[in-house]
């Protein structure tokens, strides 16, 4: 099935003809990013943006509620299972001819180095590994694309190859489950294979583990993907960017590995999706799949941890929020301290009670106003933090601010009124 299939019929549909090169996918995207975008023509062919950019869409897809999110996911790290082959998967139900540029791919942002895949997976496999996570993918020509290595799996899968004087076989997905892009972005061991996470979210929610099918070139993908490109990554170089990264900034231009394509795959009717650099549902993608890691490292200081966030004004990456029941004094300071490890890019945490929403901002921020002396804030000199804060230099200051009511005091003195 295409992405279709998590299309109610309320989506904002877009009729006209779009341009790849102009920026009018972005500004309809980018006009209300709760509601999903529908283009019935972006050059030439089908594509929806914001599909997955609320909490309460990606849970909804997946069967949960929003608040499951994080130990739905958490039960998938500790539970991985196998995927299940089926002959016939989706994406092999047409073959179109290998014309990137022909396909509803756009440039986002103007200074973009060229049109982008934002929401693709590449799945790798090397030295009896596999490998799945998210690259952001500059299209050079009809074949060829630069892709944005981080030294990360991938990055490491491809030098052992590249050592051996090979290129690496990949498939980019295009199109697929949310619990596969959550399993994408989550970080785990060289030896984990995510699609096995993405398989236990899927096994949770359906009963059934995550289908796949095999690729000419003998890798296995998701069967459920709109679009599935076969190719390698080369020993050739491109300059790759500029690229509006999640804080939604510029990113600089490097020389990054090129992609060349043998074969594109497609399911029946199937549609792009579009994915909002430095938006909302960008945020999602990207901060999600660290709130499990640090729910687990709090949880492990504090035991009455409710709930962590990353919140959407820090871009799901810098800034987050912490619900707890403490125990004793100091388990807010070392609330925060855990959740720096569990997320160690993060630049602030505030840490409240478990009276407080976290996922409500006004809630927070009146805790903070309300809970809050500056004799409670921990600040961290001279820490490694994120290469995407532009307001970093080499390393980071780290501040946490402890909102929780001081356990000497009453609480009756900070609680709000109610009618009951």
């Amino acid at each position: 099935m295409s992405l279709r299939r998590y299309l109610s019929g309320s989506e904002f549909t877009v009729k006209e003809h779009i341009d790849a090169d102009t920026q009018r996918a972005t500004a309809l995207v980018s006009e209300d990013q709760d509601r999903t975008v529908l283009f019935e023509d972006l050059n030439g062919g089908a594509a929806v943006g914001n599909l997955f950019s609320t909490r309460a869409k990606i849970a909804d897809a997946m069967g949960i509620q929003p608040q499951d999110i994080v130990k739905h996911m958490l039960y998938a790290i500790d539970h991985p299972i196998d995927t299940a082959v089926i002959a016939e998967p989706e994406f092999r139900y047409q073959e179109l001819p290998v014309d990137l540029m022909s396909l509803p791919i756009c440039k986002y942002f103007p200074e973009d180095g060229g049109r982008y895949i934002s929401s693709g997976v590449i799945v790798s496999e090397y030295g009896g590994k596999r490998n799945v996570s998210f690259h952001r993918m500059m299209i050079m020509d009809k074949d060829s694309i630069a892709v944005r290595l981080v030294p990360r799996h991938l990055y490491t899968m491809f030098n052992n190859a590249k050592a051996n004087g090979e290129e690496l076989r990949v498939s980019i997905c295009i199109g697929t489950k949310p619990e596969v892009l959550l399993a994408a972005a989550t970080s785990t061991s060289y030896d984990e294979d995510e699609m096995r996470i993405a398989s236990s979210m899927v096994m949770k929610s359906t009963g059934k583990p995550l289908e796949m099918g095999q690729c000419d070139n003998g890798l296995f993908v998701p069967s459920e993907c709109d679009y599935v490109f076969e190719g390698r990554i080369t020993l050739e170089t491109a300059k790759e960017g500029p690229f509006v990264d999640i804080t939604g900034t510029y990113d600089f231009i490097r020389d990054q590995p090129v992609i060349k394509i043998d074969r594109v795959w497609a399911c029946k009717d199937p549609v792009f999706q579009i994915l909002l650099p430095g938006g909302n549902e960008h945020f999602l993608f990207m901060g999600l799949p660290r709130e499990p890691m640090m729910f687990r490292t709090v949880q492990q200081a504090v035991p009455r941890t409710h709930a962590v966030r990353l919140t959407e004004g820090g871009c799901c990456w810098l800034n987050g929020v912490v619900s707890i029941t403490k125990n004793k004094e100091g388990d807010g300071m070392n609330a925060i301290m855990a959740a720096f490890t569990g997320h160690p890019s993060m630049k602030h945490v505030i840490v409240v009670d478990e009276d407080i929403d976290i996922f409500d901002d006004r809630q927070v921020e009146w805790a903070v106003a309300t809970r809050f002396q500056a004799d409670r804030m921990l600040r961290i000199e001279g820490a490694a933090g994120s290469s995407l804060d532009p307001s970093a230099e080499g390393t980071t200051w780290k501040m946490g601010i402890d909102a929780t009511i001081p356990m000497r005091m009453d609480k009756k003195l900070f609680k709000k009124a109610t009618l009951e």
